[in-house]
């Protein structure tokens, strides 16, 4: 039993931002408390939150937040024993970042995929709360390494790791400090995998309480989820420089980066913490793709259609980084079936990182009058449609259906198809503010 208990604080260094005051919470919460021994499972936040379901039901978020502070803040007190230097520069930026995370949106889907086939134990839900924050982490790896890779300097409205860590060194010659900085972010986005892989290791190692082919099944779920990521980050920045995909290749990537990791995986290691049969776990798995789909496709859309006060990003990145979506890629396919001077507007609009305003509205213009911008809101609404149809099908607890139903219907940007009923959550309070974007 862990009995030894200790007080830690945390930096209040912003995500990729300069390390602060480490004598402060950036938050306003007082100091995170940490019961850890050597040699003791880390149960990290669960004692706090307690292990009772419908306690956490009230607040998923809250309960995944409590247990992401003590893991964090173990790691980071480790990491402070091993080099100062390492703590603050890398450790201490993938905490920060991990705890500013968006809205915690795949282990909510984790969640309530285990309260909707039937799971609620004890041994159940600390196991559930472990696998969310070790998605959240495998978040920030995604996340870090994808803002590397897309020469992004801003995330969630602060500065990209890379490029903070570059500003932190600005007294060497700028080249040096450029490449520390990208080498910085291919190690913070290294440690939070590493990090991830701990988590989920401690998790499956003490799985003794879990249904008998539970942690087998998350073992499986947990090792196609990273190869997963990887391929669908590569086939995205594979198509970015070797010209637009058909728009068949563009799903697949899509498929492989978004639609897997953001829903569907999340909803089978609930169901197979649940210990649900094949055919509950299929139809939740079906579920899953098609509303994984549906959210990228929506992003798609919002990336050049919606407000940038909403989606809290520039409008019309995608368009500038030339980025092989599977909007650009059908756009491409009906301007290329005899309409020259629309194929032309594309071709000289993707990959230009000067575009201005009125290009992007010329770009917005093509996909109205080819009708793509329709056709895709068409395919958002039916793979919805298809979404709740195979969520029905798994024959789910009626509470955490109707959460369900929600977050499905929220991610995809298509609340109308899920009314809310009795129990569920507020469409308003599925996401919060920020659409789209406050998911990565």
């Amino acid at each position: 039993m862990c009995s030894t208990r200790a007080t830690f604080r945390h930096s209040t260094a912003p995500p990729g931002g300069p390390p602060g005051d480490p004598a402060a919470r950036h938050d306003g919460h007082p100091p995170t408390t940490l019961g850890h021994d050597e040699g003791c499972p880390d149960h990290g936040g669960v004692d706090e939150v307690g292990t009772d379901p419908r306690v956490i039901d009230a607040d998923v978020t809250a309960a995944v937040r409590a247990v992401l502070d003590r893991l964090l803040a173990v790691r980071l007190a480790r990491a402070r024993e091993l080099d100062a230097v390492f703590a603050e520069d890398l450790a201490a930026r993938v905490t920060d970042f991990t705890r500013r995370g968006g809205r915690r949106i795949r282990p909510r889907l984790l969640w309530w995929s285990l309260r909707a086939c039937g799971g609620g134990t004890p041994a159940q839900v600390r196991a559930a709360l472990h696998a969310g924050a070790a998605v959240e982490l495998l978040q920030t790896c995604a996340l870090v390494h994808d803002d590397l890779m897309d020469a992004a300097t801003t995330r969630r409205g602060r500065p990209a790791l890379h490029t903070a860590v570059a500003r932190q060194y600005g007294d060497i010659p700028r080249g040096a400090a450029r490449r520390l900085g990208e080498a910085a972010a291919v190690l913070a986005g290294d440690l939070a995998l590493a990090w991830a892989d701990d988590v989920m290791t401690d998790l499956l190692l003490d799985g003794d309480d879990l249904p008998p082919e539970a942690p087998a099944r998350v073992r499986d779920i947990w090792r196609g989820t990273r190869t997963e990521t990887i391929a669908g980050q590569y086939l995205d920045i594979q198509g970015q420089a070797t010209g637009q995909p058909t728009p068949a290749r563009a799903l697949r990537a899509a498929c492989l980066k978004s639609a897997l990791y953001t829903v569907e995986r999340p909803l089978a290691l609930g169901a197979a913490l649940a210990g649900a049969g094949q055919e509950a776990t299929q139809a939740l798995c079906r579920a899953g793709r098609c509303a994984g789909l549906a959210f990228q496709l929506r992003d798609d859309l919002d990336d050049l259609f919606a407000d940038p006060d909403v989606t809290g990003k520039p409008s019309g990145g995608d368009v500038r980084e030339g980025k092989p979506t599977y909007l650009m890629a059908v756009a491409r396919a009906r301007a290329a079936e005899g309409d020259p001077v629309t194929l032309g507007v594309l071709d000289a609009s993707l990959g230009r990182a000067d575009l201005t305003e009125s290009g992007l509205d010329r770009v917005r213009d093509v996909l109205t009058a080819t009708g793509t911008r329709d056709v895709v809101q068409e395919k958002i609404e039916r793979l919805c449609r298809q979404a709740l149809r195979h969520l029905a099908a798994a024959d789910p607890e009626p509470g955490p259906a109707a959460a369900l139903r929600t977050l499905l219907t929220a991610i995809t940007g298509t609340p109308g198809h899920a009314p809310d009923p009795a129990g569920g959550l507020p469409f308003a309070a599925a996401l919060g503010t920020g659409g789209t974007e406050a998911i990565r």
